[in-house]
């Protein structure tokens, strides 16, 4: 069915973005045309990146007329945009101008400039509580339509003046509590007729909600899968982590041993490392057990918050948590932060810098 949502501003008009070749192909058959031009829609949509009627010169005036009263044009909006000493960049974005309903996305270049990753929110606040996640701060305000999602990607690569090669689904928002969205919008990110990018170059979060990272395998989604482990023991995880009360850290780390089973596909876990919570030896024993037991690779996070007395670990503690690690014999990453000077570091998006 097509997605009828209504636009925010109550105009009664469907937005466009977000719709898939099917459905924009339902709906000009219900207008009374040809379906080519459905397809002439959706490659000026998301292959070109056409921002309004005016610009699909393929398409008659009639025509546009009538898109015109059925559809909604309008874009997300640009409510701040910050930019790092490091390269990076973040960008506020309202749904509706004035509504408070803001949500982050930060482009993340690497040093070398060859990766160039948009980070993109799936929600506007979460649902979750991870106490290190300053995310978790804000209000749960809804989830973000996929037409939202997809146009972060869009308006963060036309102010930046470049294209992405990576997308993660690692911002604000729990992307498995808005799973219908978030899979419509990276279905259109990778279709070659769309926006183009290679599946194994977007890597879709989660938190460990068990019944998502379950549909993901159902469905074969071609998609990267990263976990927010963050503590290898299921009493400590639940310290710092609320979904644990839902998902046991067991539960979980077999539905990340069926992934790579069936999927046949390597998994990643994050791992946000906080001094006197889960950096111990003992704790890294128990994730070298844990890494052993799957095909994974680790990416450990510096803590870039500063809740409940806790600090960001030093050079030192990290050198000596990753020799700890070294058994595991997986590809281990220290993914530092990128953007900590803007609150764009993993961790610190809240719409508020």
């Amino acid at each position: 069915m097509p997605n009828t949502e209504l636009g925010e501003n109550g105009s009664g008009k469907i937005p466009v973005k977000g719709h898939t070749l099917e459905e924009l192909t339902q709906i000009i058959s219900e207008l009374g045309e040809k379906p080519f031009r459905a397809k002439q829609i959706y490659n000026g949509l998301y292959a070109n990146r056409y921002e309004s009627w005016e610009e699909f010169s393929t398409i008659g005036k009639d025509l546009k007329e009538k898109l015109k009263e059925k559809f909604s044009f309008s874009s997300i909006s640009v409510a701040k945009h910050l930019k790092s000493v490091d390269g990076t960049q973040k960008f506020t974005f309202e749904s509706v101008p004035g509504s408070g309903k803001e949500f982050e996305s930060v482009w993340i270049p690497s040093g070398d400039g060859g990766r160039k990753t948009i980070c993109i929110s799936s929600q506007i606040g979460c649902t979750l509580n991870c106490k290190f996640c300053a995310t978790a701060k804000l209000p749960y305000m809804g989830n973000l339509k996929a037409g939202e999602i997809i146009d972060q990607i869009l308006q963060v690569e036309k102010i930046v003046g470049d294209r992405a090669t990576n997308i993660v689904f690692m911002g604000m928002g729990e992307p498995m509590h808005n799973y219908f969205n978030v899979m419509r919008a990276a279905k259109l990110l990778h279709d070659g007729e769309a926006l183009g990018m290679g599946a194994k170059r977007i890597t879709i979060s989660t938190s460990g909600v068990v019944n998502g990272i379950r549909r993901f395998i159902e469905n074969k989604e071609p998609y990267n899968l990263a976990i927010s482990l963050n503590h290898p023991d299921p009493n400590g995880r639940k310290e710092i982590m609320d979904i644990e009360e839902k998902f046991a850290l067991p539960e979980l780390l077999d539905a990340a041993l069926e992934y790579t089973k069936v999927l046949k596909r390597r998994i990643t876990f994050e791992y946000v490392m906080i001094p006197g919570v889960n950096m111990s030896a003992e704790d890294a024993k128990k994730l070298v057990k844990i890494a052993r037991r799957l095909d994974c690779k680790i990416n450990v996070i510096p803590l870039n918050t500063e809740f409940f007395g806790w600090r960001r670990p030093t050079d030192q503690e990290i050198d000596e948590f990753l020799r700890h690690l070294e058994p595991a014999g997986v590809p281990i990453l220290n993914r530092r932060s990128p953007g900590k000077d803007i609150n764009g570091a993993c961790g610190m998006l809240a719409a508020k810098s």
